[in-house]
């Protein structure tokens, strides 16, 4: 055991814990990274299983501003060094995962981070302090522990009675060879299930993937965890009546027979008739959660959705333990199935966050800001300039945004607040406080963007972007906990809120009655 006692244990060293670890040495905080694997980004050698990444890498956007690009990149990790850009490593728009594994290899040796290799942690306890164990026996004392595993140690069982006689994903063949002539289950409506059935088109000879929810589609929800089109060739198969189908309905039972399987499926458009059928084999791809084992007494965290992710804060700390934070996937449980914290794109702009708020909690550090007139007019250009270029805003959408803090003559501009810690933390203390979202329209998910019989809003149309359905500035005018005022800002095909009538008037129009 150390007598070192360190600000901050770091466990796991994916992107997450790597960027959090830049973000504390970089701070002078004292800190240690611990990974079970034997190098950084362990997972990725695993996940996904079929080795090609659908997080979008986009070199060549026409533009020479690094922020506006993060918009296409999806899979670089946050720092200052220009160098340290995924984009550098491939073309591919979907990247193969041995080049993101080699990507953070070298983010992890550039940024010279304290990090222990093969040192899995089994056990997280405190008292007073946290107090972590690894699997030699060795312990470390820390204030504070950022917990930065992801979710995919332990697969999302459902409680299907039979369920053990599926194969995981995690661990099935994916050699496509192993199912020739088979009949095969998956269960599953996500991406994983779906990548699964894929890769099985060209040998097996039924294949059915079980979507008791149904099939939602990324492009349609704009939630990227939903079925991307770069998945879902299987949809072809089926309506077009090539062998294989989607069952909209729940797998109750499974069991048994001879060589294979035999399926009970109550079908939720049939009135719920229940049928079974034969398979070969059967494939269990419905998720991952978070593994809760190791952390013990008083360390337990509380356990929300089906426990598949601890309970958190607005400042991504556990609601039950005080001092442990979450990094990375895990901090999905804020906005599941609706933002992008589950995935690099989203959670790099939490982990930027989440280092602000230790910060500004812990060492009396505030959050960065630039000083702006407090007129409608400073105040309007400060916020169209950052909607029209800023990647946090668009990636983590309706969850992260600006705060502009009017005080007189004068504005102060904080970007990249989590919304939610801007209101449970009253930011401002009772002045006029403007918080800029990007933000889809209530019913977005209803619109199909393909169908032009539908009218929609029109582009850069003032008087109707309340009713905008596509991705669009919004600004909420509060003080004192109270919502004042409410603008949007019009649509524009290309993102550009830049239109004097379109866009600045009606806005500089909106602070000015607000700040009357």
């Amino acid at each position: 055991m150390s007598d070192e006692i360190l600000d901050y244990l770091v466990i796991g060293a994916g992107p997450a814990g790597l960027q959090m670890g830049r973000h504390l040495k970089e701070a002078g905080r004292a800190y240690l990274i611990v990974e079970a694997g034997p190098g950084a980004g362990t997972s990725f050698t695993v996940f996904p299983r079929h080795r090609t990444l659908i997080s979008s890498n986009k070199p060549h956007t026409g533009s020479d501003d690094p922020e506006f690009n993060l918009r296409m990149d999806w899979n670089s990790v946050l720092s200052d060094d220009p160098d340290l850009l995924f984009t550098r490593y491939t073309d591919e728009y979907f990247p193969p995962a041995r080049e993101y594994v080699r990507y953070l290899e070298d983010f992890a040796k550039a940024s010279e981070l304290r990090i222990a290799y093969g040192t899995r942690i089994t056990s997280v306890d405190r008292d007073g302090d946290f107090v972590a164990t690894d699997e030699h026996g060795v312990t470390y004392r820390a204030r504070r522990v950022v917990s930065a595993t992801g979710v995919a140690q332990r697969p999302n069982v459902p409680p299907i009675e039979g369920i053990e006689l599926a194969e995981q994903y995690a661990t099935v063949s994916v050699d496509r060879r192993d199912f020739v002539n088979q009949r095969v289950l998956i269960i599953g409506a996500g991406n994983s299930a779906f990548e699964t059935a894929e890769n099985l088109i060209p040998t097996a000879a039924v294949i059915h993937v079980a979507a008791r929810t149904g099939v939602k589609l990324a492009w349609k929800t704009h939630y990227v965890g939903h079925l991307r089109a770069v998945n879902n060739n299987f949809l072809d198969t089926y309506q077009l009546k090539s062998q294989n189908a989607i069952l909209d309905g729940a797998v109750l039972k499974i069991e048994r027979d001879g060589q294979g399987y035999r399926v009970a499926f109550s079908f939720v458009r049939a009135d719920e008739i229940v049928k079974e059928i034969y398979y070969d084999r059967v494939i269990c791809a419905t998720g991952f959660r978070f593994d809760a084992e190791p952390y013990i007494g008083g360390a337990a965290p509380k356990m929300v959705i089906d426990d598949r992710f601890p309970e958190q804060t607005s400042e991504f700390e556990s609601s039950s333990v005080p001092g442990l934070h979450f990094a990375g996937t895990i901090t999905q449980q804020r906005d599941f199935k609706h933002g992008t914290s589950g995935f690099i794109h989203g959670f790099r702009y939490g982990v930027r966050a989440l280092h602000r708020i230790l910060e500004r909690k812990y060492h009396g550090v505030e959050w960065p800001g630039t000083e702006h007139a407090g007129t409608p007019e400073a105040i309007t250009a400060a916020i169209l300039a950052r909607v029209n270029r800023s990647s946090a805003l668009w990636q983590q959408f309706d969850v992260i945004g600006d705060v502009v803090v009017a005080d007189g003559d004068t504005a102060r501009y904080y970007e990249e607040l989590p919304v939610g810690f801007v209101h449970d933390q009253n930011f401002g203390q009772g002045k006029d406080t403007f918080v800029v979202t990007l933000e889809y329209g209530p019913d977005h998910d209803k619109v199909d963007p393909f169908d032009i019989t539908v009218k929609r809003t029109r582009q850069n149309d003032a008087g109707a972007a309340f009713d905008a359905a596509y991705l669009h500035p919004v600004i909420r005018h509060w003080r004192g906990g109270e919502q004042l005022g409410e603008h949007h800002v019009a649509e524009n095909l290309e993102n550009e809120w830049d239109k004097p009538a379109a866009h600045v008037e009606p806005l500089v129009k909106f602070l000015a009655a607000q700040l009357t």
